[in-house]
This record gives C-alpha cells, sequence and structure tokens, in this order.
C-alpha cells in the first residue's frame, strides 16, 4: 500500500512543553538521569489531590460510569458560575457556563468554534503554547503583543494596539501567565479591556491559575472591571485543585448585551460533537469549587518557598537574569550568553547535565532575546540540583 499522509494542517502543529519529551526519553534510555523541569503537573513531585475530590467521585461513581451531559450537568454549571461570581463576575449564571475535559479542550473548541482561514487573534508574547498549535492547525494566524519583561511583564498596550487589523476576531490575556509567572496589574488589564472594547473584540481572560499568587500581587478577574466588553473566562481544576488528571476546565461568559449569543451555541455544537464530559472530572468539579479550600493557602505557602529560591539561584547564575514570578509555578530566565538560539542551550542542558526545561521560543519572546522556562513545582534539593547542573554547562561551556 502507499504511505498515509496526514492532513495538511498538522504539519505546522506544535506543543513546546510535550515536544522536547522524546529527547529526553532518549537521553534516559542512555542511562543519564533526568530532571524534569518541564511540565507542570503538581501531581508528578510532593502535591496530592485533595482528598474531598476523590471522596466525590466515589460517592457519584455509578453517575460517573456513564455519558455525562456534553456541555456540563446543571450542578457543574451552576458551580461554574458562583465560583466566577466570586471572583466578582457579574451575574453569572448556570446557562452562562460550560464544562470541558480539561482547560486545553476549552481552548481548542473555543478557538475553532470562532475562527476561520486567514484570520487572527490576538495572542501575549510569551504565552501558552496550545493557543499557537491549535491556530496553526487552523490556519489560522497568532497576531502577537509583547508583554515587556522590564515592567514586570506587563501588557504593553501599545504593540497590542499596533496588532489589530481587520482580521482580528479577539484577544487573549493569560492573567497570571504561563511561562512568565506575571500578574496584570487592574490599571494593566483595564487598559486592555477598554481596548477591546474600541475595537469591538471580545477578551478571553485565561484565568488557570487565578488562585495561586505571591507576595503583595493581586489577582483581579477580566470580568470584574469589563462592563459592556464582553469576556470569556477560562479555568480548571488541574493547577488550583492539584488535579489535572481529572480533566475539568471551564468557559464562562460575562455578555450582558448578548453579543456572545451565537458564538457560545457554536461552542455547545462542538461539544455535543464530541458527545460527553468526563464523569469523573465533573463530580470532582462540583467538590473542587464547592467543598474546603484549605489547601490552598498551604500549597501557596510550599511554592512560594521555591519561587524564592529559584528566584534567588537563577539570578545568581552568571549570565542569567529573572523577574520574579508573582503567581503560577513559572519563571522565565533570560539567556544574556552568546548561544545561537535557546533551543539549542536547553537541548545542551539535557544531553549534557540531565535537566529538562522547555526553550523560550516554544512560548514566544520579544525579538532578538532568549530565554527559557523552568517549572519550580519540585522540592528545593531537586531545585537546587538542578540549578547547580544549569550553572555548570553555563561555565563549562559558555563562559
Amino acid at each position: 500500500m502507499k504511505k498515509i499522509e496526514p492532513a495538511k494542517a498538522t504539519e505546522n502543529v506544535r506543543h513546546a512543553i510535550r515536544d522536547l519529551v522524546p529527547v529526553a526519553e532518549e537521553v534516559e534510555a542512555s542511562g543519564k538521569e533526568v530532571l524534569y523541569l518541564n511540565i507542570g503537573d503538581p501531581i508528578v513531585y510532593d502535591f496530592r489531590t485533595p482528598k474531598h475530590l476523590w471522596d466525590a467521585i466515589n460517592a457519584n461513581h455509578k453517575k460517573c460510569e456513564g455519558y455525562a451531559n456534553a456541555i456540563g450537568s446543571p450542578e457543574a454549571r451552576q458551580a461554574i458560575a458562583e465560583y466566577a461570581n466570586s471572583m466578582s463576575a457579574k451575574n453569572i449564571a448556570k446557562n452562562d457556563a460550560i464544562l470541558f475535559s480539561g482547560g486545553s479542550e476549552s481552548i481548542i473548541l473555543a478557538l475553532q468554534a470562532l475562527m476561520n482561514p486567514g484570520e487572527n487573534i490576538l495572542v501575549p508574547k510569551p504565552g501558552y503554547s496550545v493557543y499557537n498549535g491549535e491556530l496553526n492547525f487552523l490556519n489560522c494566524e497568532h497576531n502577537e503583543y509583547d508583554l515587556d519583561e522590564e515592567n514586570n511583564w506587563q501588557i504593553d498596550i501599545e504593540t497590542m494596539r499596533k496588532s489589530i487589523n481587520e482580521k482580528t476576531r479577539g484577544i487573549i490575556i493569560i492573567n497570571p501567565n504561563n511561562p512568565t509567572g506575571s500578574v496584570l496589574t487592574k490599571k494593566n488589564l483595564k487598559e486592555a479591556i477598554d481596548l477591546a472594547g474600541e475595537f469591538n473584540l471580545p477578551v478571553f481572560s485565561d484565568e488557570t491559575y487565578d488562585k495561586i499568587i505571591y507576595d503583595d500581587a493581586e489577582f483581579v478577574s477580566a470580568a470584574s472591571i469589563a462592563n459592556d466588553v464582553p469576556i470569556l473566562g477560562l479555568g480548571s481544576i488541574s493547577k488550583t485543585y492539584l488535579a489535572p488528571g481529572m480533566r475539568a476546565g471551564w468557559i464562562y461568559r460575562q455578555d450582558p448585551n448578548g453579543i456572545l449569543d451565537d458564538y457560545f451555541a457554536a461552542i455547545q455544537k462542538l461539544c455535543r460533537l464530541r458527545l460527553t464530559n468526563v464523569g469523573p472530572g465533573q463530580a470532582a468539579l462540583i467538590a473542587a469549587l464547592k467543598g474546603p479550600q484549605n489547601h490552598i493557602p498551604e500549597m501557596v505557602s510550599k511554592l512560594q518557598k521555591r519561587r524564592d529560591l529559584t528566584y534567588k539561584r537563577l539570578n545568581e547564575i552568571e549570565g542569567l537574569s529573572c523577574d520574579k514570578p508573582k503567581g503560577a509555578f513559572y519563571a522565565f530566565p533570560k539567556i544574556e550568553f552568546n548561544v545561537k538560539s535557546d533551543k539549542d542551550f536547553i537541548l545542551d542542558l539535557l544531553r549534557e547535565k540531565g535537566v529538562l526545561v522547555v526553550n523560550g521560543s516554544g512560548f514566544g519572546q520579544k525579538e532578538g532575546t532568549k530565554h527559557f522556562r523552568v517549572v519550580f513545582l519540585p522540592p528545593e534539593e531537586t531545585l537546587n540540583t538542578a540549578f547547580d547542573k544549569i550553572e555548570e554547562l553555563i561555565k563549562e561551556k559558555y563562559s
């Protein structure tokens, strides 16, 4: 038989975080231990899903065995609505919420329901690579605006304005940001929302890390400061509720003028096409959003110590500089020594020292700069070992 060719639409699909894992597996097969600082999965390290999420799954095991409502049960959507309102969204009801099989599926279906080939949507640079990968698949442009590294990675409003054109369908904001760990100020967020209103664009506010906040930073939901501008708020239980394997994410809309009615119905059509949600994840989501929250301060306290260590160690290494993350569990250090590309550096680091981080070019970065992303979920001992190895490589090969 003739070789079967994949669809052309898959040619440019990339996911920087996952695409490096096969190389790491080759390194491990050679006998070298690999320290994985590439994937934001708390369960790989010393975090565990809160027990009451498992209790909810077990208590509802019969319901969880069958098909679940494709857009989420009324109880799950009510829980999402109440959560959104608790974050100062305005009058969100259960019919304004949709449940997905994880946060990534919400991104994929939301873009599929909106974008036509040749159109574009504004994405932050740096930003989460699933957005760019899906836009490539849809033959659409990821029209990038800059985050300003010299200003704690706040949105550069002027580059956002200059990026908007007649084919722009919306603006994506990631707050707290993956990969930089930045948290937008209320003033900066309002400027972005006001700009969206000026150009009649909806705002997609990815707020996956909304409760993982450090120091004096304050998380402000986009819906809390938007008036007539339609907001789509995205979130999941994967990070804040330490349940990435349970696959439960959501979108809620704040749309007082009904601008999103047809679009929201189109997302629901795509949900029905894939038949069902994840039953156990749906039970876990209700328990997560409505149940005890006492694990959150404990988690943040543990992570803050690791953030402090990461910030200190990275800035002590000659040739690196790093802004202090204010949220999430990522740092995005800048490479200030001479290297062909950040991907060359991280591959050297993986093959020679057995440390896996992710190249900054996989997330987007300002022209002429080079970065890499570090996940600071591991215990301090593991982080210190990794930073020792990073420092060794730079001294041995790049000094």
